[in-house]
């Protein structure tokens, strides 16, 4: 993987990073997040978006292999985009991180009962049933979704789709300085 040199690799341990990015839900925004990373060569592990329950806020989580040094120049260089109102690494915080999928997988008959223990004991829901097929939805942590999906691989899985990560910081303050401000919308 290249690296420009403003962010060439320390010799720090490369992790899966979480960044939460509130942003003004503006055109043009999320394009110049994800051209930060593309300009510097890093490959974006994970990246969801959402609302938030602020008007004209938008929430993006983003997850991505890097050492401590090049997370902090990470961290720094968001804030030089436009839109962006806060930027929190939640790596070392504690937090709530989730992922969903679906996971449509082969299930004639013989092998239903079977199928369906599983995802009940990984508390996937069945969302929809074929003759032939059915469809699980899972949420949880990354590495119980994995687990799911290496048990139902072996009966063929025939069509998946996995959101990326969403994350937020445990207790009742709001992350950081408690969101971004009626003045940082003005901005």
């Amino acid at each position: 993987m290249s690296h420009d040199s403003a962010f060439a690799p320390s010799i720090g341990r490369r992790i899966a990073r979480t960044f939460i990015v509130y942003v003004q839900d503006r055109p043009g925004t999320l394009n110049r997040v994800v051209s930060l990373f593309r300009r510097r060569g890093f490959n974006i592990d994970s990246l969801t978006v959402g609302r938030t329950e602020r008007e004209g806020v938008s929430r993006i989580t983003l997850v991505v292999q890097s050492d401590e040094d090049t997370a902090r120049r990470l961290e720094a260089n968001f804030y030089k985009l436009v839109n962006v109102l806060e930027v929190h690494d939640v790596t070392h915080a504690p937090s709530v991180s989730r992922e969903m999928a679906f996971i449509k997988v082969r299930a004639g008959a013989e092998r239903r009962g079977e199928i369906l223990q599983l995802c009940e004991t990984f508390r996937a829901r069945v969302v929809d049933v074929a003759p032939e097929s059915l469809t699980a939805e899972i949420t949880g942590t990354s590495e119980k979704l994995d687990g799911l999906i290496e048990l139902l691989r072996p009966f063929g899985i025939l069509e998946m789709v996995r959101t990326g990560a969403v994350a937020m910081a445990r207790g009742t303050a709001a992350q950081g300085s408690g969101g971004p401000s009626e003045g940082d919308l003005a901005a």
